[in-house]
């Protein structure tokens, strides 16, 4: 994280002694990336945050994945998984994985129901909230969530989600951790003048809370030796693990609202990387927001055709009406892959139809991987069978 928080009551010297008012110590628990060589806080506890009463094996969702193969570009439907919903499903039990591989796994899960207490283990994630509004409640403190926000969580931050009604989220999981684009930070972590975001647009945690409960149950994801070496655990804790009286540091949950983006634009088309908003261990996250377009008096706005010959593309479509794709089924909660080795760009007729266009309202999230993605059970379940035919459909004909 950029900057550094504080919250709640903490003593004035990290690593001293931190008394309640009745005079027992709290509990100072280091919570830190890299083996103490990075990003860390510092969380005082009522209880002792590695007591466990009881454990049991978490069966996790299917979370097989199977090669794209042949090798085709896809379009899925993730709103055909769930419809409008189906009663009783969390956003953390709910998820259901479309794509994956050793860096990054992407899901979909509409929800109605709070979510169990839950922590994952594996690396940070990016939760997407296409629609909806929740309270995402944290060991931290809360976020309040709504549509157009992503959240990101520290790998390993208990946390659980709890909707107001139903809430969309689609779900990017790393095996690493996720940070603002290293090319947007100064040397000591702030946000420069460049950056199409800043650390004023950052939601913070708030209502800092102990709860005082017995036994409550907290669901782990983390490595082990089910498909994509993903296991799950879940521990019951002698106390609720929302015990924390203060926390100060660089490394907590928080908001960024993509409405909150500036979008950078030019005389001709604009590459992804200018669009980008966060990166992980071989993959970035993008995002293609309302903007004014090229203003060259020859610009042809949307995308020209590339192979991104070291990446696979995956846009998820979540507002708007994106140009590049008219024509080709895509629509609100539509996936587009177009995997590497394949070139791609706009549908039949969008090239000539954006000539002299000064405006696109869309917006997307991209993730840009390094390393090929197979497809979960969701991307099996969903897929329309005939993406790959789209440029086919038309050709030069389509732009007259």
């Amino acid at each position: 994280m950029p900057y550094y928080r504080v919250a709640g009551n903490i003593p004035p010297k990290r690593h001293t002694q931190h008394r309640a008012p009745d005079g027992s110590l709290y509990f100072e628990e280091l919570m830190g990336e890299e083996g103490f060589s990075s990003d860390s806080s510092l969380l005082y506890h009522v209880n002792i945050p590695s007591s466990i009463a009881a454990y049991r094996v978490w069966e996790l969702p299917d979370q097989s994945l199977v090669p794209n193969h042949p090798l085709t570009p896809r379009h899925l439907s993730t709103h055909d998984l769930f419809g409008e919903g189906v009663p009783g499903t969390d956003a953390v039990t709910g998820r259901r994985l479309l794509l994956g591989n050793a860096d990054v796994r992407l899901s979909y899960v509409v929800a109605d129901t709070t979510s169990p207490y839950y922590r994952n283990a594996i690396g940070d994630e990016c939760l997407y909230v296409e629609a909806g509004t929740a309270r995402v409640e944290t060991v931290f403190g809360d976020l309040p969530v709504g549509e157009g926000d992503y959240v990101v969580i520290p790998r390993a931050t208990t946390y659980r989600i709890v909707p107001d009604g139903p809430v969309r989220v689609y779900a990017i999981e790393a095996n690493s951790h996720i940070t603002p684009a290293k090319r947007y930070l100064s040397r000591f972590g702030q946000l420069l003048e460049h950056a199409p975001f800043c650390e004023r647009d950052l939601r913070g945690p708030v209502d800092l809370r102990v709860v005082d409960e017995r036994d409550v149950e907290v669901y782990i994801k983390h490595r082990g030796n089910g498909p994509g070496g993903i296991a799950g655990t879940v521990h019951t804790l002698p106390h609720h693990p929302f015990d924390v009286v203060g926390w100060d540091g660089c490394l907590y949950p928080y908001v960024f609202s993509i409405r909150d983006f500036e979008p950078l634009t030019g005389r001709v088309h604009q590459p992804p990387p200018a669009h980008q908003v966060f990166e992980g261990h071989n993959f970035v996250i993008c995002n293609f927001v309302p903007r004014k377009v090229d203003y060259h008096p020859l610009a042809i706005p949307v995308p020209y055709y590339h192979s991104n010959v070291d990446s696979d593309e995956v846009m998820f479509y979540c507002g708007g009406d994106y140009e590049a794709r008219k024509g080709s089924g895509i629509g609100q909660g539509s996936i587009s892959l177009h995997p590497g080795g394949h070139p791609h760009g706009p549908q039949p007729g969008a090239y000539e139809r954006s000539v002299g266009a000064e405006f696109f309202d869309e917006l997307a999230v991209m993730v840009d991987t390094f390393r090929p993605l197979q497809l979960g059970e969701a991307a099996r379940a969903c897929d329309d069978g005939v993406y790959a035919y789209s440029w086919a459909k038309g050709g030069k004909e389509a732009g007259k």
